[in-house]
């Protein structure tokens, strides 16, 4: 086949987060599978690719040393590129669907990427907590997978999002970080108990809330976060006799000594910081800070935020091992409170 004729079968996809140089060889390596690319074939050269997929010479080139570091590329001096073996075969191809990109997002994908390895094809998206968008994305994705890895989280319209989940085949559905209602046959899943965690993880902290009179907890009313956590919340606050107050603004609240504040959104703990540094309050002596999600940051930042989390990484790990082990089972990822300085 001439190297022209080659772009009849790569593609890349401006709307997927997966690296440019994965969906050149993953594009690749699937029309190898098709029987579109055959042994001795040759390939464009880094200057074609550039130019044709409009990407750069170091994602082309990338692109190629992964196939060659998978036995599938070798090289002539003078000649060029081309196929040397199509015995190939990616058993796995899974298409990653994320609401959002974060730290913590980070870590589930750089362990469920590991955890599955080289030979599997991953293709990713970020639908930005829109339920238009997610359908789109996964109407236009329905072939050529063997599993899809859905977190399912929205800021509206999230009530139906089990009628476009139910789309996909339950035997290639994994649901991530929470279960939705609604979602029907046997599928994999591994998630957060949303509601059991928040209070379970405040009820371990009780001795170093009881020196605060008021716990705030910052919900923003357009927020993606599952209302699980605020049930959590009043019901340990109730349970406790601790006063308390859910707070949907925090640009508008005042700072004052004797509070405990936890924060959802990673923006929304910015400005929590600006506030409490303008007020010259102690903290974790005269108003605390618990934060949701485990990152590294929040090992340093305020000389060490208290944080209450899901481990992320194994969260991925898992999910990959389901698939991996061709899994159905539901798993509830463990979920712990890290103590520091700001409680």
């Amino acid at each position: 086949m001439k190297p022209s004729k080659i772009f009849e079968h790569i593609h890349i996809d401006e709307y997927s987060a997966t690296p440019k140089y994965l969906q050149l060889t993953n594009s690749i390596l699937a029309a190898i599978e098709g029987g579109k690319i055959n042994k001795n074939d040759m390939l464009p050269s880094i200057n074609e690719l550039s130019y044709e997929l409009e990407i750069s010479r170091d994602t082309a080139e990338k692109g190629y040393k992964y196939l060659k570091k998978l036995g599938v590329l070798g090289s002539i001096p003078g000649k060029g590129y081309y196929i040397t073996a199509t015995d190939f075969r990616q058993t796995l191809r899974i298409c990653l669907l994320f609401n959002k990109l974060s730290s913590h997002k980070k870590l589930v994908y750089d362990a469920f990427v590991s955890a599955l390895g080289e030979q599997v094809g991953v293709d990713f998206y970020i639908y930005n907590n829109d339920v238009k968008l997610f359908k789109k994305l996964l109407g236009n994705k329905m072939d050529g997978y063997s599993h899809y890895v859905v977190i399912p989280h929205f800021i509206e319209g999230g009530e139906n999002a089990y009628e476009i989940i139910n789309t996909i085949p339950k035997e290639k559905l994994v649901l991530l970080d929470k279960k939705v209602p609604g979602v029907e046959g046997e599928y994999a899943a591994v998630y957060e108990n949303f509601e059991r965690d928040i209070y379970s993880a405040l009820e371990q902290a009780r001795e170093a809330l009881s020196k605060y009179h008021t716990i705030k907890l910052i919900f923003p009313e357009k927020s993606y976060y599952p209302k699980e956590i605020k049930k959590g919340f009043l019901r340990f606050c109730q349970q406790y006799a601790f006063n308390h107050k859910v707070i949907t603004d925090i640009d508008s609240e005042l700072i004052a000594a004797g509070e405990v504040y936890i924060n959802l959104m990673e923006n929304d703990l910015v400005i929590l910081i600006e506030k409490i540094m303008s007020s010259k309050l102690v903290v974790g002596k005269e108003v605390g800070v618990i934060s949701y999600n485990e990152t590294p940051l929040k090992k340093i930042i305020l000389n060490g935020i208290t944080t209450i989390s899901t481990d992320f990484y194994e969260m991925g790990t898992i999910a990959a091992k389901m698939i991996l082990d061709n899994s159905r089972r539901h798993v509830e990822v463990p979920f712990r409170i890290t103590h520091r300085n700001s409680l």
